[in-house]
């Protein structure tokens, strides 16, 4: 996000980033840790994170880092309620199945942004894909889900020639499929959640390691893609 150059939208531009950098972020950050990727003094990211502090935007850990707060989950649920309402039971279902980490991700600009995350119950071990976590829309399995619901012209202009390629596989079988794009040694699978007047959404399962095959997930992922679009549209 470029700079604003009037103070006040400055002020506001780097509170937005702070928000930003924590959701990227797959850790809490370190006051200087953030002053560093804002490129201010330290003094300047205190403010900005006392102010998010006071609006409960921000918390703090037990060393003193950053975390974003509960007041963002609140906020980020307002987000389109009725998709995340009938898709959160979906995603459930898929994870606990698939003993994998299950979400649904929307269109953010030229990025792929996660609104609903279900980590399995019963897993020994699972992927964390936290809601508001952010990727461009030209890497990773939901982004490419995505973009097969998108022109062309609507991609981003640095897409490589690949791209179109692999995405016009994709959408042949009707699934997308990635490995080590997003999170090394990370593998994830997805599939379009195309709906009536809202953003192109994907459904998609992270796993580091699997015996069931990239087609049956796909499959399962479908059903509940059918099941939520049938929900809001029927």
């Amino acid at each position: 996000m470029p700079e604003a150059k009037n103070p006040a939208s400055q002020t506001l531009s780097r509170g937005i980033r702070i928000l930003e950098e924590l959701a990227d972020a797959r850790t809490s950050l370190t006051i200087d840790e953030i002053a560093g990727r804002l490129g201010v003094h330290r003094s300047i990211a205190y403010r900005l994170l006392r102010t998010l502090e006071d609006h409960r935007l921000v918390s703090r850990d037990t060393t003193g880092a950053v975390l974003l707060g509960a007041r963002m989950a609140a906020l980020a649920a307002g987000v389109a309620h009725d998709l995340q309402a009938e898709a959160l039971p979906e995603i459930t279902a898929i994870a606990n199945e698939l003993g994998m980490t299950c979400f649904l991700a929307v269109l953010d600009g030229d990025d792929c942004i996660t609104l609903a995350s279900i980590e399995p119950r019963h897993a020994v071990a699972s992927v964390a894909q936290r809601p508001g976590a952010r990727h461009p829309i030209t890497v990773g399995a939901p982004g490419k889900a995505i973009l097969m619901q998108l022109r062309v012209a609507e991609w981003p202009s640095d897409a490589a020639t690949s791209l179109h390629a692999e995405v016009e596989a994709a959408r042949a079988r009707g699934y997308a499929t990635s490995h080590d794009e997003v999170i090394p040694t990370v593998q994830s699978v997805a599939v379009p959640l195309a709906l009536r007047g809202q953003r192109p959404a994907a459904i998609a399962v992270v796993h580091v390691a699997t015996s069931i095959d990239d087609a049956e997930i796909a499959a399962r992922l479908q059903r509940s893609a059918i099941t939520i679009r049938e929900a809001l549209e029927g």
